[in-house]
């Protein structure tokens, strides 16, 4: 993937797909409810419903991710 120069990286979604993590992450454990998940990114960024669905269905596309029963799992 070739990133461009833009000076708004958040409006890309690998910018947001590194803020899930990092949310995933934080939250201590390798699961976390769907969300929960997004009211603490909605505490410290300003996401929308459908830019995170569409974040969590890019970064289970790219095999980060997996989700069964409104829980969300990291694969790494």
């Amino acid at each position: 993937m070739i990133l461009g120069k833009d000076i708004h990286p958040e409006r890309k979604i690998y910018y947001w797909g590194a803020i899930v993590i990092d949310g995933i992450r934080q939250h201590g454990g390798d699961e976390i409810p769907f969300f929960s998940l997004f009211e603490e990114l909605r505490a410290d960024h300003e996401i929308s419903m459908d830019v995170y669905a569409l974040t969590l269905d890019w970064l289970f596309l790219l095999g980060a991710i997996d989700g069964e029963k409104g829980v969300i799992k990291k694969c790494f």
